[in-house]
């Protein structure tokens, strides 16, 4: 009978990395998706193709061992690696995970520096997350409509509303645009902007 429940159990954690593996495969490639997989070509990213690719590694190989350590992670945590720097976000449910998952990250290969944006969980409340959603909805329709940016390259995450976005501008003018257009979003609380300048990417596109 143990050896029984023990087979079980390996089959089932089997089971469980082969899915794990057809899904990173399957949306975290470069050759077809925009920065943040929207499904623009990649001919509008800054970065190298070497970075993209490097990144692109990194990120699997990070989303890859969190999974491992919780499999809960796979849900509740994203990564998002831009030239070489890993940010992350998410909900976890006690203060030493949020640590656990930063020591994790800077032990990545090749990494530069890690933001670890994670929240901790609080009683859900269906009100604060409507919010949060409307909120993040709006930003990205705005970003979209505005001629002035390249929305794919952006990253976007409210949490009480406090508006998190990652990503790559062009130029310094689009990177106020952006802020400027996330402030005026109503009701928001706070804007944190984690936005590279193409200027200070390593290497850039030719």
């Amino acid at each position: 009978m143990i050896f029984a429940s023990n087979l079980k159990m390996l089959n089932k954690n089997f089971y469980f990395f082969i899915i794990l593996f057809v899904f990173l495969n399957s949306c975290s490639g470069t050759s077809s998706k925009g920065l943040f997989g929207t499904g623009v070509s990649v001919a509008i990213d800054p970065r190298s193709l070497g970075t993209q690719i490097d990144d692109s590694i990194m990120e699997k190989n990070l989303t890859t061992r969190l999974t491992i350590e919780e499999k809960k992670y796979f849900l509740s945590v994203k990564t998002k690696v831009l030239d070489g720097r890993i940010f992350i976000t998410g909900k976890v449910d006690n203060p030493e995970e949020k640590l656990k998952i930063t020591k994790i990250a800077w032990e990545t290969r090749g990494v530069r520096s890690v933001r670890n944006d994670i929240k901790i969980k609080e009683k859900f409340n269906f009100k604060q997350s409507a919010k949060d959603t409307l909120i993040t909805s709006q930003l990205r329709a705005a970003l979209i409509i505005n001629k002035n940016i390249k929305s794919s390259n952006y990253q976007i995450d409210t949490y009480k509303k406090n508006i998190y976005i990652y990503g790559i501008a062009r130029n310094r003018d689009e990177l106020k645009i952006v802020v400027d257009e996330a402030n005026s979003v109503l009701d928001v609380n706070k804007v944190i902007a984690s936005i590279l300048l193409v200027e200070d990417l390593r290497i850039q596109k030719d």
